[in-house]
């Protein structure tokens, strides 16, 4: 009897169209993600983005009235879904659960090239888990974004090899490096994969199919100059977009103990592959795979610095690869899997759970399934008549969205790069040093309004000049008006 339930189990697997594989992914993406759909920011980079969206809106291209550390395209998904939905958190979330989804699926597509339809169904499934792990990961990243290029472009290169598919896998890979810069090292690198395959191997790619990717890549590339171009602002677009990560890598890099945590992972994993023969480094498929993991990897290395969030670049590919010695080694073995590890796998999503449980409590307390004080510091600033145009926000940066206003300064878009003096001759900015900028904004244009975070340093730590100036100058010249659960609302005296 249980044999035959295994055997059913098993056929179900095997004919589950794809359709319905995508349905069950985008299910559990949406079961996942939907609590944190009513957050009013899950990570400070997402509400940034979402600021240049609602700009560009308004009719200002990226980097002439807001700027920030990011190529064009993830500024336009914003825009995008602002333009069709206006102010929606909940439009915003859901179509960053699309995109995990799509990732998720064409994971699963690449899987299925190299094991059975059931591991690959459960390698999409770890997929959606990975891209939506943490609280932290449940906001719309631009590695959310641009893995949902980047991924479906490996599966129209490992399986198809029409002359159209790999035009198109080129127009997704331009879209992918115009939604995050590191991604030109992956790209680079599988671009000198085809070259190689091109002239020195039998293979089916062609030098002209090669050519095709490039050109894909470039009309994504120079399609995001061309507005630029336009209004003869063509130096801002090089400025802003390749000029000024290259300043941010060199000026912030991470020790190489933080780094090598995850190279040594990889290396270490690779190594057992290859000595127990649990994969086929001969396949093409699974080359170009590790040609996009030593890609991404080398691309962390050049950048200096690994945040969490960055990882989701390689989570897709590396999991596939895991995937398929996992699968050959449950084949080989046939080991028993306890039925606690289903259990255990059903826990792991424990944020959301927790998520679904605050939403509720704050629907019978507030009256709202929105929750945040991105939400209620601008709700409170409202309902008791406070200065909204002449504000500033340490914290909580999505309520200059939430109450229709701007940052004080280009360099308060994003509250951390007010210390990042390093990016302000790049959008022109008069003042040279963090600590001239914090003077200007404070002294000269002197906000009414303060939002900072209870119990929690103003700037970063390392700022030590800029805290000992920001700690002193609010002491002297603010008060106290209100605590909104931990948003701390200043006056000016």
């Amino acid at each position: 009897m249980p044999l035959e339930r295994n055997r059913n189990a098993l056929l179900a697997f095997s004919q589950m169209k794809d359709t319905t594989v995508f349905l069950l992914l985008s299910l559990i993406t949406l079961f996942i993600r939907f609590p944190f759909f009513f957050r009013d920011y899950v990570d400070r980079d997402e509400s940034t983005f979402i600021l240049l969206g609602q700009s560009w809106v308004d009719g200002f291209l990226p980097y002439t009235q807001l700027w920030d550390l990011k190529p064009p395209l993830t500024f336009a998904f914003f825009a995008a879904i602002i333009s069709i939905f206006g102010k929606s958190f909940v439009a915003i979330r859901f179509a960053g659960a699309v995109l995990v989804a799509i990732t998720a699926f064409f994971t699963y597509k690449i899987a299925l090239t190299l094991v059975s339809k059931k591991a690959s169904v459960f390698i999409g499934i770890i997929c959606v888990v990975l891209l939506s792990l943490f609280g932290s990961l449940q906001g719309v990243m631009s590695e959310h974004i641009c893995m949902a290029f980047f991924v479906p472009s490996i599966y129209l290169l490992l399986s198809k090899n029409s002359s159209f598919s790999i035009f198109l896998s080129g127009i997704l890979v331009g879209a992918t490096v115009m939604v995050k810069l590191n991604m030109a090292f992956p790209i680079l690198f599988l671009g000198l994969f085809l070259c190689y395959e091109s002239i020195f191997t039998n293979r089916k790619t062609s030098f002209v199919q090669v050519v095709l990717f490039g050109t894909g890549a470039l009309t994504i590339i120079l399609s995001t100059v061309t507005p630029y171009f336009l209004n003869d602002i063509t130096y801002t677009w090089w400025e802003s977009v390749i000029l000024a990560p290259l300043e941010y890598t060199e000026a912030r890099r991470y020790s190489v103990f933080k780094l090598a945590p995850i190279f040594v992972i990889t290396a270490v994993f690779l190594f057992y592959a290859h000595k127990s023969k649990n994969l086929d480094f001969k396949n093409r498929n699974i080359q170009l795979l590790l040609i996009t993991i030593i890609g991404v990897l080398f691309s962390f290395a050049k950048g200096g610095r690994i945040n969490g969030h960055y990882l989701i670049q390689l989570h897709p590919m590396l999991l596939i690869l895991v995937g398929v010695v996992v699968s050959n080694l449950i084949t080989v073995h046939k080991p028993k899997i306890p039925a606690y590890l289903a259990v255990i796998g059903l826990l792991i999503p424990a944020e959301s759970y927790l998520e679904y449980v605050n939403v509720i409590n704050n629907k019978i307390e507030k009256g709202t399934i929105f929750n945040g004080e991105g939400f209620s510091a601008p709700q409170f600033i409202l309902e008791n008549q406070l200065e909204t145009k002449n504000v500033l926000f340490f914290e909580y940066h999505i309520g200059y969205w939430n109450l229709g206003t701007l940052p004080p300064t280009t360099a308060s878009t994003h509250p951390s790069n007010i210390c990042r003096d390093e990016l302000f001759t790049f959008f022109k900015n008069p003042r040279k040093k963090s600590i001239e900028e914090l003077k200007f904004i404070m002294e000269e244009l002197q906000p009414k309004t303060v939002v900072i975070r209870k119990g929690k340093r103003i700037l970063d730590k390392k700022e030590v000049e800029e805290n000992q100036y920001i700690d002193n100058y609010l002491a002297q010249h603010y008060t106290l008006f209100a605590t909104v659960d931990n948003a701390i609302i200043l006056q000016r005296l």
